[in-house]
């Protein structure tokens, strides 16, 4: 993967340990996916859709409502999809 798809997998993965608060998290993963994505596509097309897919309209996007427990477990499962393309799973 590329440096912008790696720095926002590392962005979730600090959320998922407890090293970011939600608020912060969502405020962060808005601001960076929006000044990364079109360098996230130029690294690797295929995969940065996917993450944006995955993890912004049906992760982050869809949490609203949800308490912060049920938006962890979303956004775990989430980033474990898109790590799982990392290692050649994605179809």
């Amino acid at each position: 993967m590329g440096k912008n798809i790696d720095y926002m997998m590392e962005l979730v993965k600090e959320y998922l340990s407890g090293k970011t608060p939600r608020h912060i998290f969502e405020l962060d993963f808005q601001t960076e996916i929006i000044a990364r994505y079109k360098k996230m596509v130029h690294e690797d097309r295929g995969h940065a859709e996917y993450f944006y897919d995955v993890l912004s309209d049906d992760g982050v996007d869809a949490g609203d409502g949800l308490s912060d427990e049920e938006f962890k477990r979303l956004i775990k499962r989430q980033y474990n999809k898109v790590k799982d393309i990392g290692k050649g799973d994605l179809w």
